[in-house]
């Protein structure tokens, strides 16, 4: 730990690459905007510093591919040269069916390779465990894959490693958006803070402390949740996927400079 602290204080900016999950989406922010986990580790960063002595840039794009991701957003990280870049991809092609863990982890790697030879430091993330997410819970297999090759390929490159899959609190289902596919504004906060202890930071709360109690849920509760589920995200969801269509369509990056903070 006392390494990581070393590096933390070499930190003065910071450039999140990713997709909805770095974007922020199931956090809302000012307007139309999302803040999200990167947005929240950005500030917990600042606060280690004078003030406007940090600098921070978010290039994530929801519904982004690994390959767009690197294709789009890498250069863009690179050019920057951020002290720090935070670098999640790849659960997009996952979820899809048909694709591969190890061809997207072999993708992955060369894009840490490009990046590690041009910023200061490149955090990467595992997978969640998805065992309690329902539209989720039955590529558990395939994300455990994936995220034991992100973990090989932090060894090789020496990158810190944002651990969700051992995030227990993140299981909770407070963790996560109405949609099912996205944190809450709490799970949001909970992996923003489990990543600054990743980077040395003495954190204002424990990420994995437990959820307060709440009231067993009986089965027609849980049915009728499913239901409206279904309607609400799961049909539109599908839809998008039928018409190769996807969420991040016309987005841009909410944060393409590295500004002051």
């Amino acid at each position: 730990m006392a390494a990581t602290t070393t590096k933390l204080k070499t930190i003065g900016s910071y450039a999140a690459i990713g997709d909805s999950f770095t974007e922020g989406v199931g956090d809302p922010g000012p307007g139309d905007s999302f803040l999200g986990w990167a947005d929240r580790l950005a500030v917990l960063l600042a606060d280690q510093r004078d003030e406007h002595d940090f600098r921070y840039a978010n290039l994530a794009v929801r519904g982004k591919l690994l390959d767009q991701i690197v294709a789009d957003q890498v250069p863009r990280a690179k050019a920057l040269a951020p002290d720090l870049v935070t670098f999640c991809a790849g659960g997009n092609d996952i979820i899809r069916p048909g694709s591969d863990p190890d061809d997207v982890a072999e993708r992955f790697e060369a894009a840490v390779a490009d990046l590690t030879g041009a910023v200061g430091h490149v955090m990467i993330t595992t997978g969640f465990d998805t065992r309690g997410v329902p539209v989720l819970k039955h590529l558990r297999g395939k994300v455990a894959t994936y995220s034991a090759h992100v973990r090989a390929i932090a060894d090789r490159y020496d990158c810190p490693v944002l651990d969700l899959w051992s995030l227990k609190s993140v299981q909770d289902r407070r963790a996560w958006d109405a949609d099912r596919l996205h944190l809450s504004p709490e799970g949001h906060t909970r992996v923003a803070l489990r990543a600054a202890q990743v980077l040395g930071l003495e954190v204002p709360a424990d990420p994995d402390q437990p959820w307060p109690q709440l009231r067993p849920r009986g089965s027609v509760d849980v049915t009728r949740d499913n239901i409206q589920w279904a309607r609400e995200y799961l049909v539109p969801w599908i839809g998008r996927r039928l018409r190769g269509e996807s969420s991040g369509d016309h987005v841009e990056a909410k944060r393409p400079d590295l500004l002051p903070l």
